[in-house]
């Protein structure tokens, strides 16, 4: 092996060239790029539309020449793989409108993703409409930003990228819309995680349009159509749908493609030319829990397969074992952050599940600062295997989620949860946290101690004659109560049982779950048939506004 090629930078394509050089010192290696910059933060590029980033060079990570003096590697940007013949083992680039082919022993591709354009009507003729994949992407966009007369934009996709730049956007001073096709903004989390995120877009002015999508574009974009009929008015709209694979080469190439048009990859990333592999967000992947093929654009397992393909091309053992897909978004003031398989996910495939909601802190409640952290934990009902996590807060939210995920990879179940050691002191986290507190609760669920209803359940089995039952003080129902329910406050139940009947099916409620869960066990050794309604009112309260009413 004398020559390796490398079709693509960034994450996984720089990953492999720089680990292959620290390991190999004899062999050329040559990166065409058909961009400019080979190796820049994609992940931070929504952060400079508002000057939270403010030096656009600090989103350039390394140079061609930097990486020529440190790493004697032929980084060649702005030049296109236009095809590959894995008959002859080359590639043919095109370069200033000249086409030249270059000889390859190995070669690695590294194409990403690109953006899904939706068929719109009027989108061939929209003059205002952008996406963002790249530092080229960023340029044209803070050129239209600069433009005296862009004052609305409207952003429609509300995923992970289309939430951080409706949230620079508006930081930016813009008016600034949200139109999204799922009921729900981040629809890969559950509806009532997403509920918070949606407060917090409400809270700082930026409009919401769920289960809408865009079908025209008029007076060359400036109006963009929705299904309903309604029509918004853009300066400059971000087209934030989603991604696909970039597959042309590969396609070309005859390379086997698979899942939604990924390139099929072995365990040591090979495709199906033995001598020619892939990395990144291009290649289909093994969704570890549902050992299922999946596409996992992610940055992380990016640069984990960049690495380890320079390791297998290198000589070593490297196994391509999948991901989970572990990511997070600050929207405002506010964090989201998911692993694993969401509930819905889940219950799609035929898992037979547990979902606990806790509310923790951040830290120790008394010292100054702590802040509220809603966690949702999905296990199986038998074993305890922990499926996925999701939590949203203003801050720590990132810690329980990587150590969630961490706990997932390590194929730990929800018992092993309280036997997690963190460090401990006030200004940094909880002598229980809120990870050991699911530990507990989910124990309790595991071996019957406590048994639970979700919110989604509440209304079914009040019909069935269910009986709610609020164990909150007096002077928290001003803040909101149930419709239909019972109130006893918790320190009062003992004493206030002959008000209730023994005959009778209760659901306890209090604010976040550990009240009611006091009052379930308290009731339950009194004989009574009692559940916990899981997340309590404060998730209610939230998913179902309208449900609720105040005094």
């Amino acid at each position: 092996m004398d020559r390796v090629i490398i079709v693509g930078g960034v994450a996984g394509g720089m990953s492999a060239a720089t680990r292959l050089r620290r390991l190999l010192s004899n062999v050329e290696i040559v990166v065409y790029d058909k961009g400019p910059y080979v190796s820049f933060a994609n992940c931070g590029l929504p952060y400079h539309v508002s000057g939270e980033i403010a030096e656009r060079e600090k989103l350039i990570v390394q140079t061609p020449e930097a990486l020529k003096s440190r790493f004697d590697i032929d980084v060649k940007p702005n030049h296109e793989v236009v095809a590959i013949s894995p008959k002859n083992k080359t590639v043919t680039v095109k370069f200033n409108g000249k086409i030249t082919e270059d000889h390859y022993d190995k070669l690695i591709l590294s194409p990403g993703a690109k953006a899904f354009i939706p068929p719109i009507e009027g989108l061939a003729e929209a003059e205002n409409t952008v996406t963002l994949r790249n530092v080229p992407d960023l340029d044209d966009i803070m050129a239209r930003l600069d433009e005296p007369a862009v004052e609305r934009a409207v952003v429609i996709g509300a995923g992970y990228i289309g939430l951080e730049m409706s949230e620079n956007l508006k930081k930016r001073g813009l008016n600034v819309t949200i139109v999204e096709k799922a009921p729900h903004v981040v629809p890969s989390f559950d509806e009532e995680v997403a509920a918070y995120v949606q407060n917090e877009l409400l809270a700082n002015d930026v409009a919401l349009f769920t289960g809408q999508s865009a079908v025209a574009f008029k007076d060359k974009g400036k109006i963009v159509q929705l299904e309903d009929g309604t029509e918004l008015k853009s300066d400059l709209t971000l087209l934030s749908v989603g991604v696909q694979p970039e597959n042309t080469l590969a396609k070309a190439a005859g390379l086997t493609l698979g899942h939604r048009g990924g390139i099929v990859v072995n365990d040591h990333y090979q495709t199906s030319d033995p001598d020619i592999y892939a990395v990144g967000d291009a290649i289909v992947v093994n969704q570890q829990i549902l050992n299922q093929n999946a596409l996992i654009s992610l940055a992380s397992p990016a640069n984990r397969q960049g690495r380890q393909v320079a390791d297998v091309i290198a000589g070593l053992d490297r196994k391509n074992k999948g991901s989970i897909g572990t990511a997070i978004v600050r929207v405002f003031n506010l964090v989201a952050g998911s692993t694993g398989l969401s509930e819905r996910v889940a219950k799609l495939n035929d898992l037979s599940v547990h979902v606990l909601h806790l509310q923790g802190k951040s830290h120790a409640g008394y010292y100054p600062g702590a802040e509220n952290i809603l966690l949702k934990v999905i296990f199986d009902k038998k074993s305890g295997i922990i499926y996925g996590a999701q939590a949203v807060g203003a801050d720590g939210v990132d810690k329980r989620i990587d150590i969630l995920a961490t706990a997932i990879k390590a194929n730990m179940t929800i018992e092993d949860l309280p036997e997690l050691e963190f460090t401990y002191a006030p200004p940094f986290g909880a002598a229980k946290d809120v990870v050991n507190m699911a530990g507990y609760a989910g124990l309790n669920l595991l071996e019957n101690i406590s048994e639970s209803i979700q919110w989604y359940e509440l209304e079914e089995n009040l019909a069935a004659g269910a009986i709610l039952l609020d164990v909150r003080n007096a002077a928290e129902l001003e803040h909101g109560t149930f419709k239909d329910s019972v109130h006893i406050p918790l320190d009062q139940l003992s004493e206030r049982l002959n008000e209730l009947d023994q005959s009778k099916q209760y659901i306890v409620s209090c604010h976040s779950g550990l009240r009611s869960y006091i009052a379930e066990r308290l009731l339950k050794n009194k004989g009574f048939t009692v559940k916990n309604l899981d997340g309590a009112f404060a998730l209610y309260q939230t998913i179902k506004p309208e449900e609720i009413k105040y005094v």
